[in-house]
């Protein structure tokens, strides 16, 4: 099994990448204000990885025809979107739609991408 093929190192890139989009977008507040929004993205976003994959696998295997590519990319940004900035809100994360950007857009489009692989293998 390759690094590629496994579900910790996914979480550890995630974590890395979004985490520190996070702690970017965040730059212009005082400390800790970046550092918090990193750590809390950083382990949603590993968190979202695992269930976002699974929750895709289980809309797209059992809805019937067109649904199947279209509401699992739907479903995983709706839930990306209101777990992010929910906990955001409550980490008080000043810049919360800056925050968002990057990774609600990276794990929508990879739900879209992963949806269509599963949907060309079960359509």
């Amino acid at each position: 099994m390759s690094l590629a093929d496994r579900n910790w190192a996914h979480m550890a890139g995630g974590f890395l990448l979004m985490g520190g989009w996070a702690a970017f977008a965040n730059r212009g507040h005082p400390m800790p204000a970046p550092l918090v929004a990193g750590l809390v993205q950083g382990g949603l976003t590993a968190l979202i990885t695992l269930g976002l994959k699974r929750m895709v696998e289980l809309l797209a295997t059992r809805l019937p025809g067109a649904a199947a590519l279209v509401l699992p990319p739907v479903a995983a940004c709706a839930v990306s979107l209101a777990l992010l900035s929910g906990v955001h809100r409550l980490a008080g994360t000043p810049e919360i739609l800056r925050t968002l950007a990057v990774p609600t857009t990276v794990a929508t489009l990879y739900a879209a991408l992963y949806t269509f692989r599963i949907w060309r293998r079960h359509g």
